[in-house]
């Protein structure tokens, strides 16, 4: 009678350790896999070429839209739409036959005029009026001279005229359409000569010197590289977005005026530097910081960067070289939490 329940015992005494051993190595296999898994990269100084890039859009050498100056009906239209035009020649002409009339009577004024003056001046030699009535004439000329010259200048105001050689836009009027100083008739552009306006920040102002080289690369031919030669910058630097505003030549053409073009500035050449990927930082609302992993723990070190390529960034301060730089699994890493290191990437792996 009491073996049976010294056996029971025995047995449930035993269920027990079983049980106890079960859940101590489940914690024991829970505590090991939550160490978090990274991939790291080993700081080395790289041979980097440092360059800027920046938008910039692509500006006709010569561009002007093409206004009346008075108001009227147009009795002549030459718009050779896309085709090249000399300068001087006569685009529009708007209806002056108001302003003839006029003038055609101020000649007829002065006419008569010169003959009063004249005839004045031999009375005044001979003592026959005084010196105010001849003054009075002669002022009389000089006015009807004035009148039309300024008739004149009203009549040439109706003539529009190329003011360079160029190619000539789109029509946007008809013949015989009323215009105003408002109305466009046409755009002339010169496109001889192509000129890229782009706007840098501010603390790279020091790179932008009179005949430095730059590289331009458009978005329709993205391969494709040109050279364009640094000719001004904007003295004073914009106060809303702190950006200096450059203008550079284009050596040769194949663009559009109006295209967006990326513009590449070179800094400094064949410099040293240590890159890490750009996701292996971590942002914050004061300073940027990496993760190292020293002895099997993970260190957040704040990080100062420099220049950014497409997809890696120079850190000039807080990583030195042979230091262990955490690349993935940033996120779940843990100050001074052992990391588990699971390979050594290289940067070339984070090229696209």
């Amino acid at each position: 009678m009491i073996k049976p329940i010294v056996y029971a015992i025995a047995g449930f005494i035993f269920t027990l350790v079983a049980c106890h051993a079960k859940k101590e190595k489940s914690t024991t296999k829970a505590t090991n896999t939550s160490i978090p898994i990274v991939d790291v990269l080993i700081a080395t100084p790289q041979s980097i070429v440092s360059q800027i890039e920046a938008n910039g859009t692509v500006v006709a050498n010569e561009y002007v839209e093409l206004r009346p100056e008075v108001s009227g009906r147009l009795t002549f239209l030459n718009v050779p739409e896309g085709k090249l035009i000399t300068k001087g020649t006569v685009v529009a002409t708007i209806n002056d036959a108001d302003l003839q009339a006029q003038l055609a009577k101020l000649k007829v004024q002065l006419q008569l005029a010169e003959i009063t003056e004249q005839r004045n001046k031999k009375l005044l030699n001979i003592n026959g009026i005084n010196q105010s009535d001849y003054d009075a004439s002669l002022n009389q000329v000089k006015s009807i001279q004035a009148d039309i010259a300024y008739t004149q200048s009203l009549i040439d105001k109706t003539i529009i005229k190329a003011p360079f050689d160029g190619t000539m836009g789109l029509r946007q009027v008809s013949p015989g359409a009323y215009v105003t100083p408002a109305s466009v008739i046409a755009t002339l552009q010169q496109l001889n000569r192509l000129k890229i306006d782009f706007t840098m920040p501010e603390e790279y102002a020091r790179y932008i010197r009179k005949g430095n080289t730059v590289i331009v690369k458009s978005d329709a031919a993205e391969k494709s590289t040109q050279k364009a030669t640094i000719i001004a910058a904007e003295p004073q630097i914009n106060t809303a977005t702190r950006n200096i505003k450059v203008r550079a030549l284009l050596d040769e053409g194949g663009v559009n005026p109006g295209a967006f073009v990326k513009v590449i500035v070179a800094t400094n050449n064949d410099k040293k530097a240590i890159l890490v990927p750009t996701n292996a930082l971590i942002p914050d609302d004061k300073n940027k910081q990496a993760v190292l992993v020293k002895n099997g723990k993970a260190f957040f070190v704040n990080v100062e960067t420099g220049v950014r390529q497409a997809d890696a960034v120079e850190v000039v301060k807080g990583i030195q070289k042979g230091d262990t730089v955490v690349v993935t699994g940033v996120l779940f890493a843990r100050p001074q939490n052992a990391v588990q290191i699971r390979s050594v990437k290289q940067l070339s792996e984070f090229s696209n």
